[in-house]
């Protein structure tokens, strides 16, 4: 009988023990789970050991504030000025300028190879159907080349059109011969302006080489068809004549 009591004692202290075991996980678990939904709602709380770090602040600009424009109390026209009839005048009718051969000096300090006079100008009248006509000019190179002195020797000019208006593009071509010299150049109005605007030049050699009538230039257009005849040129070994100017101007 004191068996029994006491193996029944025991067993109630057993008991009792794995109720209080139970209910202690039961309340740390439940513990748990409030702290755990606590920090799930409210990540920033006292409770969580590893909080998130702190939200930045947004940026703020200033609100925009709109200033109406405000009209003057009272706004007065301006009196509208009518235009008056005023006559125009007919234009009146300018005169074709004649050429006059120029030289452009290069060095301040002439010399007297700088000096030299120009040759009387020869016109070579425009055969029926060309549109333009030359006129040929000799002088010293000295006032376009003055560094070669008499070691230089060339043709250049201009041209033009009826109002002495420069023409560029325009192809020149330069063939013949000087001494044993055959010659067959090309060149472009416009290309050599220190002889002014649509000026152009070639050079023959490096003295002045006497020859008659075997040396000619003639004006094409863009599509090589002739502008003139060819015009025959005499070349002179003279420094005062090494420089050929011709000039071409339109007459029609």
């Amino acid at each position: 009988m004191d068996n029994f009591d006491t193996q029944t004692k025991k067993r109630s202290r057993n008991q009792i023990f794995w109720n209080a075991a139970t209910l202690l996980v039961f309340f740390g678990t439940l513990g748990l789970g409030i702290l755990f939904l606590n920090i799930y709602l409210n990540p920033a709380s006292a409770l969580n050991p590893f909080p998130p770090p702190p939200t930045p602040t947004l940026l703020q600009f200033p609100t925009a504030t709109i200033t109406p424009l405000s009209l003057p109390a009272t706004w007065t026209p301006s009196p509208t000025v009518e235009p008056s009839d005023t006559p125009t005048p007919r234009p009146t009718y300018t005169l074709e300028p004649t050429f006059t051969p120029f030289i452009i000096p290069l060095k301040t300090t002439a010399t007297e190879t700088d000096i030299a006079t120009i040759t009387p100008t020869t016109t070579i009248p425009s055969p029926t159907g060309m549109p333009f006509a030359a006129t040929v000019d000799y002088m010293a190179s000295t006032s376009y080349h003055p560094e070669a002195g008499c070691n230089w020797m060339g043709v250049a000019g201009q041209v033009v059109d009826k109002n002495n208006s420069p023409i560029s593009h325009l192809t020149i071509r330069l063939g013949g011969a000087v001494g044993d010299k055959k010659v067959d150049y090309y060149s472009l109005s416009g290309t050599a302006p220190a002889y002014g605007p649509g000026g152009y030049e070639f050079v023959l050699g490096n003295k002045p080489v006497s020859s008659t009538q075997t040396l000619w230039i003639q004006l094409l257009d863009q599509q090589k068809l002739p502008f003139t005849d060819k015009i025959y040129l005499d070349t002179y070994e003279d420094c005062a004549k090494n420089l050929i100017m011709v000039r071409f101007k339109k007459v029609q």
